[in-house]
Formats: structure tokens, C-alpha cells, sequence
């Protein structure tokens, strides 16, 4: 061995703590848990546009390690699979069944070739055809099914890319796509040198660039090249029976394209160069341009620079939110900052909505202006007639209109309340999907429908209201009740008279349900209606429905009430003290009555989570308080001068009370959690002796990194230095003396939560002495998919909780 080899190896091996170069094979749990994890999920279900069938897409959430491993190229904020020219996939779909929500008729499956991995189901307007992707192993191919008898065809030739938003939608002939698709004969990708031809070079003059710390950002004139390769497409309408497909102007990095209701135009968004190396695509420089049905260029309505700029919690200035407005021909509405994006700065109304219609050739009208910050539309059924909302930062406060857009009167207040009032939220309009492909609200005349969680101090009950536009009066129609969770997914037919909902209580797994609702005036409950089931789905793994369950509540020491979902063994036994876990994510409320309302289901089944899980915990022999709330409540600006003391007391009222009934030994308490939740975990073992151990699951710990602020911080590091310490665990590592288990995905994709956080809390933590075991996962993001991945993390987490937490040394 030469010696510069020699000195390279000692170099590293001197640098880098030894066990964070070893490497083992992965572990299993115990069987029980095991089973769990490798059990199938529930299907998700796309309710047709009738509301006569549900498609029930099979879902892999867990699938093996290897898929995660495909070949990906990092670009601009994505992570794009090179091989096929796609997203990259970390979840499966492996099948897909058309199900009529008459239980009488039989369910038709959609034939496709046997392992097929398929993506992007959307049904046809009209509910004759669902189109999808189906990933070969060289390119994504495009498939269209026929809803009678479940027959799927290829088009041949035409290859959907995915990596901006959906690939392809329906026109309203019910017979024609409108698809990205890769273009035709664009050659072999770029070839990279691995020598470099100098240096990377970035500079900023005189520019107040307060962007996220993003990851996966473009790095050099490579990654320029290979995005743009990767990133191309050639809009195309693509006829499905005969696969004739006619191009639309010419190719480009087009990440949104919409037809104008009458399908005269094309509204296309354009990234357009010079990329950024400091923010993802979405931020990037682009032209806002509408085309003519052919494809020809007839206006740009915005060219609009990089977003790097945008005030911190802001804005970008120009065209925003461009839309077709629904139930007009070719009528186009946006918004605009007046307040220059930014949220700080003073300002009698924040946003000025616009409309242009066509041919464009005339000025844009100004329609009205917004008070706070525009959040989006709501088309009702009767044209110009829209409900829209906006939003007030400085109280988190959501307003809803309704507003005539010929009228200049102002509009009219629908809903009018903080976005933490859960117990009053109204819920979310109804939505159908006409023939045509126009969508707008279910509406009765002025009534339209309204559906939500219902949450309420005993649980979520979700709900299905009535609610008039003109006077307010709102009627309930469906309610579920006290003893199960029901939610709503559409109706069956025509709205009124009869619904589709998910079903399911603590002891019944769930299924879809068709449900008739009362007679007018009348509250549908599950007693005195008619309800036939949809589906007949049963529990493939059922240890976990055999978890005690209980939803508990005490209170904070300041008063402000708490909550929490309550997991036993099934044969725990009144009296007996268990070690406890406790699971929580901190978020962050205005006042105290909002921060201690419940958002919990407890009447739902307890099944397999799409990940790991702490519930898992309780086959083992653990109470385990899921979901324990943690709320930072105080000013927006300023709540985080208090959170330490916050997260402290709200840990102790927990455990006090979990003692006082005698269920928790006070003496082995762990905390665990992911994200925010892990950043509250470390600091919880930093600053209090309430905990035996800790599991931190993907967190950032060092504040000084994500200097621009985090989760609902508003300051920048340099405006509250002290804050930004106080509050990163790295800074207190030699003070976490209790045993804290760090696990963190090799390929963590999340703003702020890179990797080196954990690499770096880990090293503080080993080199003052304390106790620490780290976890990487090669492959995984920010969250955990790969089945190999779930079933390790959890075999780490029974093994460092029985050494630390179960077992831990009471003395």
C-alpha cells in the first residue's frame, strides 16, 4: 500500500468514531410485531365521478429495500429514478379493483401484466376509463382501463413523466389525454466527467437571499445539464382508443399545463434558465404562458425571476396562483402582492386579484383587493359565484368569502375563525366532477356540503353538514356515532340521498360503506338507516386490535388542558405499573383553548402504521402514550422563548398522571418521537430528569444550521441568537446524560433535518461521556419506507427501550 494511501485511510479512520463506520445486517422484532409490519394495508379508494364505484388501489407501503436503491439523480429539489425517467418510488402499487357501491354487484379487476408496478390512477370525467402508469424497466408507459369490464391497454409509444405534479389529465371528451410525456428520440442522457473543470462558484452582492437550508439543490453545470435532460417533456394530446398522440408546441420543462374550460386554451407554466443552486425547481425562473389549442404561443402572461429573494414567510412578487376560473369559457384569475410579499410590512391589503380573459389582448381587470395573505378558491356551482379565503398570520387566522365576481359589493363572510379551532371548524366543501370535467361544488340550489373530522372533547366524530350560501343555516345530515369512527369519501349517486363512508370502531376493522341518509331533518346515525357494505375487508393481523385503548386527559400545571391516546397490553391488569413510552410532536397555538382541544380518533381500530410505530411497543409489555399533546402556546412571534419550560411541564402533567392512576412507573419513562418530535426528545433529556432514555427519529439539533428559521419560529438565528441555542440540543449535549437512541434516514430529504444532525448530536454526545447508539438507513428519506428499514427500526427501538427504559436501574 502506498504511503499517500496510507495516510488517506489514517485520516479517516482518526476523524470518524469507529462505530459510525460499522455496518450490520438488519434485525427482525419479535414475531408478533413482525407480523404486523408485513401485514397488507387497508386499499385506498377513488370514489368514480358518479359515485357508483370505488377504485381500491393496493398499496405496498413497506416494499423491499431494493427499490429504494434504484439508481436516483438529485436535482433541483427531486429525486429523479434515471432509468425510467420518473419520481422515485418508494412505495408500491401492485393492484387495482373497480368496486360497484352496490354490494350486489361483483368488483372487476384491472388485468395487467402479473408484478406489474403501476401508479397515478385517475378516473375519467365521465367514470368510463381510468388511465394510469405502469413503470417497465426502461421507461413508465401509459395504460388506459375500461370501467365495464376492467380491460387495460397500453398506448404504445407515449411515456408519462411524473416528476412535476400529475403526468397526464383527462380532456373532456372522456376519449383524450393531455400528457407530459418524454419526448420522442431526445438521445442517451449527458455524459459526466468526473474530473471537474474548476472550481463551484457562488456569490451574492448586495441580496437578502433568507432561504430554507433545502437538499438536493443543483450543485454545478452537471446537474444543470442532467436536470434539464431528465426534466424535459413534449405536451401531447393523446387520442386513447386509436394512441394517436399530437405534440403541442415544442418541448421544454413545462411543470404545469391546464386546458381552458372550452379547451380553446392551454395555461403552461415554463422553468426557464438560469436555474438556481440555492432553491428547488418550484422557486425557480418562469414564463406563465397561454397557448392556443395547437400549441402556439398567444401571451406570457408573467416571466418571473428566481424566487431566492421572497421575504422570509412571504410572497413572491407577480402573477400568483394562476387559475382558469370555473364554469367560464377561457377566463383566467390570479393574484398579485401589494404589500411586496412581505408579512412584516405594514399594509391595508396584501393581495390584488386579477382576471384577463380571452383573447388577451385587453388589460388585466382588477377585481378586488385581499385584506390578508389570498390562500386559495372554492367554485361554486353558479358562475362568477366563488368562495375564497384568506389568511392572517399575525392572529393564524382563516377568513372565507363569498363573492359574486361581476358584483364590486364587497363580499360576504362565511367562516371567520383561528386554524387551531378544531371544534368549529365548518369542515371542506363537497366537491363533483362533471361529464365535462368541470369542477365545482356538490350543490342543492343555494345549499352546498360541507364534511369534516368533528373533532370533539371526546374524539373525533367526522361529519357531513348542509350549508346554505346565501343565509348560513347549516343542517347536520351525518354524524358518526359515539361508539365508532365513520368518515365520509363521497356520495353514492347523486348528492342527497345516499353516501360512501369509511367505517370503524375499536373492535370492527374498517370498511366502506353505503349508507342512506335520514329523511329531511332527520340526523343519520348508524341506528334507523339502511347500510349495506361495500367491502368485506378482515384484520390480517389482529394482535394489535387486541391493545387496551383509551383516550385520557389531564391538565397542564398553568392550566391548559392535555390529551393523549393510551395503549396497554391486552393483558395488563388494573394495578399493575408498566414502563411507559411516551410519543409527542410540539405545535405551536395562540391562545390555551385552542392548544387544548382534542384531535384524536380513539374509537378508531388500531391497525399496522404505514411505518414504524411506538404502538407496536405495548405487545411487549409497555403503556405507551401516543400522540401526547405538546402545545407551545404564546405569541407567534415569540412562543419559543418559553418551550423548554412548555414541553417540560406538559411531559410532567403526562406522567403524573398516568402515576396517579397507577398504570406508569415514574422511574421508567421513556420519550420518543420523529422530526420536531425528535427535536423535543433530545431537549427534554438535555434539560429535565423526567426520563429514563429517549428515541429520536430523524430530528435536527442544531438550530444554527436552519438559520432562517424552523417549524413555526419566525426569527432568524441572528435575531434571536440566544433563542436558537437555547434550543439546540447540540449546544446542551454535554448535559444529556440519560441513554437516547438516534436513528435518521442515510437520504433524509426533508428541509433542516439533514443527516449531519444526527451524525453531529451523536459525536457531541459520545465525546462528553454520555450514553448514544446511532442509526443510519441507507436509502430512506425523511420518513421510513423499506420494509427491511421498518422492521430494524423496530427491533431497535424494543431493544435500547428494555435496556434503558424496561430494565433500567431504578436506584
Amino acid at each position: 500500500m502506498s504511503l499517500l494511501r496510507r495516510y488517506a485511510l489514517f485520516l479517516v479512520f482518526s476523524l470518524v468514531p469507529y462505530s459510525l463506520l460499522a455496518q450490520t445486517a438488519y434485525k427482525l422484532p419479535p414475531p408478533d410485531i413482525a407480523a404486523v409490519v408485513d401485514s397488507p394495508t387497508i386499499p385506498s379508494a377513488i370514489r368514480s365521478p358518479s359515485g357508483d364505484a370505488l377504485l381500491l388501489v393496493e398499496i405496498k407501503p413497506n416494499p423491499s429495500v431494493s427499490l429504494l436503491a434504484e439508481p436516483i439523480a438529485r436535482l433541483a429539489g427531486e429525486r429523479i429514478n434515471t432509468a425510467i425517467n420518473a419520481a422515485q418510488r418508494r412505495v408500491e402499487i401492485s393492484g387495482m379493483t373497480i368496486q360497484p357501491v352496490s354490494g350486489k354487484a361483483a368488483a372487476i379487476r384491472i388485468a395487467v401484466p402479473p408484478n406489474s408496478r403501476l401508479g397515478n390512477p385517475l378516473w375519467s370525467p365521465d367514470g368510463s376509463k381510468i388511465a394510469f402508469t405502469r413503470d417497465a424497466a426502461n421507461s413508465v408507459e401509459l395504460w388506459v382501463a375500461e370501467a365495464k369490464s376492467g380491460k387495460a391497454t397500453q398506448i404504445q409509444g407515449i411515456h408519462p413523466m411524473d416528476i412535476f405534479e400529475e403526468p397526464f389529465v383527462w380532456m373532456s371528451d372522456n376519449k383524450r389525454l393531455l400528457v407530459k410525456a418524454v419526448p420522442a428520440g431526445r438521445g442517451s442522457a449527458p455524459t459526466i466527467s468526473p474530473i471537474p473543470t474548476g472550481p463551484i462558484i457562488e456569490e451574492s452582492v448586495n441580496k437578502m437571499a433568507q432561504v430554507r437550508t433545502y437538499q438536493d439543490l443543483l450543485k454545478n453545470a452537471d446537474d444543470e445539464r442532467l436536470f434539464e435532460y431528465y426534466s424535459t417533456v413534449q405536451l401531447t394530446v393523446v387520442e386513447t382508443a386509436s394512441g394517436k398522440a399530437i405534440p403541442l408546441g415544442s418541448p421544454g420543462i413545462y411543470t404545469s399545463a391546464d386546458f381552458s374550460p372550452d379547451e380553446n386554451f392551454l395555461l403552461v407554466t415554463k422553468l426557464m434558465k438560469p436555474f438556481s443552486y440555492r432553491v428547488t425547481w418550484s422557486e425557480f425562473a418562469h414564463n406563465i404562458e397561454i397557448w392556443d389549442k395547437a400549441g402556439k404561443l398567444v401571451k406570457t402572461l408573467a416571466s418571473l425571476p428566481i424566487a431566492d429573494q421572497t421575504p422570509r414567510q412571504g410572497v413572491p412578487m407577480g402573477v400568483r396562483n394562476a387559475t382558469w376560473q370555473a364554469l367560464q369559457p377561457s377566463t383566467l384569475l390570479w393574484v398579485e402582492a401589494l404589500d411586496g410579499g412581505d408579512p412584516m410590512k405594514k399594509a391595508d391589503a396584501r393581495d390584488r386579484m386579477k382576471s384577463l380573459s380571452s383573447p388577451f389582448t385587453a388589460e388585466a381587470k382588477t377585481l378586488f383587493d385581499v385584506k390578508h395573505r389570498f390562500i386559495g378558491f372554492g367554485w361554486t356551482a353558479t358562475p362568477n359565484v366563488v368562495v375564497y379565503s384568506e389568511y392572517d398570520r399575525d392572529r393564524r387566522w382563516r377568513t372565507s368569502y363569498l363573492k359574486d365576481l361581476t358584483k364590486s359589493d364587497s363580499a360576504r363572510v362565511l367562516f371567520d375563525l383561528s386554524i387551531n379551532d378544531s371544534y368549529n371548524d365548518p369542515g371542506n366543501p363537497v366537491y363533483e366532477v362533471r361529464a365535462n370535467g368541470d369542477r365545482v361544488f356538490a350543490q342543492d340550489g343555494d345549499w352546498m356540503y360541507l364534511t369534516g373530522a368533528g373533532a370533539t372533547p371526546q374524539g373525533d366524530r367526522p361529519f357531513l353538514d348542509k350549508f346554505n350560501l346565501k343565509t348560513r343555516e347549516k343542517q347536520r345530515l351525518f354524524r358518526a356515532s359515539e361508539s365508532r369512527y365513520e368518515a365520509f369519501l363521497g356520495f353514492a349517486g347523486k348528492p342527497g340521498k345516499r353516501i360512501i363512508t369509511r367505517a370503524e370502531s375499536k373492535t370492527e376493522y374498517p370498511n366502506f360503506v353505503n349508507v342512506e341518509l335520514g329523511a329531511a331533518g332527520n340526523l343519520a346515525t348508524e341506528n334507523g338507516v339502511k347500510r349495506e357494505n361495500i367491502t368485506n375487508f378482515t384484520d390480517p393481523a389482529p394482535s394489535l386490535a387486541s391493545l387496551k385503548k383509551e383516550l385520557i386527559k389531564y391538565k397542564r400545571a398553568d392550566g391548559v388542558p392535555l390529551s393523549g391516546t393510551l395503549y396497554l397490553p391486552p393483558s395488563y391488569k388494573v394495578g399493575d405499573r408498566l414502563p411507559l413510552i411516551l410519543w409527542a410532536y410540539p405545535l405551536e397555538y395562540s391562545d390555551a383553548a385552542t392548544a387544548g382541544q382534542v384531535r384524536s380518533a380513539p374509537n378508531r381500530y388500531t391497525q399496522r402504521s404505514r411505518s414504524y410505530s411506538t404502538i407496536y411497543l405495548a405487545l411487549q409489555g409497555y403503556a405507551v402514550l401516543q400522540d401526547a399533546t405538546m402545545p407551545i402556546v404564546g405569541s407567534p412571534e415569540t412562543a419559543n422563548d418559553t418551550f423548554l419550560e412548555q414541553i417540560t411541564a406538559a411531559s410532567k402533567a403526562a406522567i403524573d398522571y398516568l402515576d396517579s392512576l397507577g398504570i406508569a412507573d415514574r422511574k421508567r419513562v421513556g420519550v420518543a418521537g420523529h422530526s420536531y418530535g425528535a427535536f423535543m426528545t433530545a431537549n427534554l433529556l438535555a434539560h429535565t430528569d423526567l426520563f429514563a432514555a429517549g428515541m429520536a427519529c430523524s430530528g435536527a439539533y442544531n438550530r444554527s444550521l436552519t438559520p432562517f428559521g424552523f417549524q413555526g419560529e419566525r426569527r432568524s438565528y441572528w435575531e434571536a441568537t440566544d433563542i436558537y441555542t437555547k434550543l439546540s440540543p447540540f449546544a446542551a449535549a454535554h448535559k444529556i446524560k440519560k441513554p437516547i437512541l438516534l436513528v435518521h434516514g442515510a437520504d433524509d430529504d426533508n428541509p433542516g433535518t439533514f443527516p449531519i444532525q444526527s451524525e453531529r448530536l451523536y459525536q457531541a454526545i459520545s465525546g462528553n461521556g454520555g450514553t448514544v447508539r446511532f442509526v443510519k438507513l441507507p436509502y430512506e428519506a425523511h420518513g421510513y419506507s423499506a420494509r427491511e428499514s421498518v422492521q430494524h427500526v423496530m427491533a431497535e427501538l424494543l431493544e435500547w427501550a428494555d435496556k434503558h427504559i424496561k430494565n433500567a436501574k431504578t436506584n
